[in-house]
């Protein structure tokens, strides 16, 4: 795997590797936060794709504390999963997530400009993250429990595009609308909801993938960080 180490005062962890063609100009880097699965084909099929756009893409192990290197899968892991979940600590993430971050910045060949987003879990990472350190720019994909930390909505002034499913399971409508009402007038925020569309609508051959919900929110992320980190 093509990976680079992370190091922070806790201890080092590894995060997958994804870069444009050799030769290329310096590039913007983009941190690409799991879901409670680790850092498998769907994580890495995201960084991938990211890379051919012409982005620098990492994606830590979130998980490295509890069990590294996982890669798991949606359709058969979901108790190993939950429990990792479960015992992860968010604020200990977010260091993580912000050491990646400040890695990024200064990688061979990275322009400077770092970018973050997440989905699922790494969608709450990518909020939390975006207010406590301040990335560039950030892209939340359906980041579950978003709604429980919007007490440090105002402490936001990166600059954040959220994507939310109408049907999402986990997170329901009034939790949707408290999102929708904490982030409203914050001229840096764009929040989209797609109808008829469950959690994880945009997870590579997930159950609840819906191909055309997918490739619009992909579409307005890809706009969203060229403004940002390419302009």
């Amino acid at each position: 795997m093509n990976s680079v180490t992370i190091t922070t005062p806790d201890g080092d962890f590894a995060a997958y590797a994804a870069r444009p063609a050799p030769g290329a100009k310096p590039a913007p880097a983009i941190v690409v936060c799991q879901e409670i699965f680790g850092i498998n084909a769907d994580l890495r099929a995201t960084c991938d794709a990211l890379a051919a756009q012409g982005f620098i893409a990492l994606c830590p192990d979130l998980f490295w504390r509890l069990e590294p290197g996982l890669d798991l899968s949606p359709d058969t892991d979901w108790p190993r999963a939950l429990a990792l979940y479960q015992a992860y600590d968010l604020d200990a993430g977010v260091r993580d997530v912000a050491a990646t971050l400040e890695a990024a910045r200064h990688l061979p060949v990275a322009s400077g400009k770092v970018g973050l987003m997440g989905f699922c879990l790494g969608g709450l990472m990518t909020f939390l993250t975006a207010v406590r350190a301040a990335p560039d720019a950030a892209v939340a994909y359906y980041g579950g429990r978003t709604n429980e930390f919007l007490n440090e909505a105002p402490g936001l002034t990166a600059p954040l595009l959220m994507h939310l499913g109408e049907d999402d399971e986990f997170i329901d409508p009034a939790a949707q609308q408290a999102i929708v009402d904490a982030l409203a007038g914050k001229p840096n925020v764009e929040v989209y909801r797609y109808p008829g569309c469950m959690h994880a609508f945009a997870r590579h051959g997930g159950a609840h993938y819906d191909a055309a919900a997918a490739r619009l929110a992909n579409a307005r992320t890809h706009d969203f960080f060229k403004a940002r980190l390419q302009a």
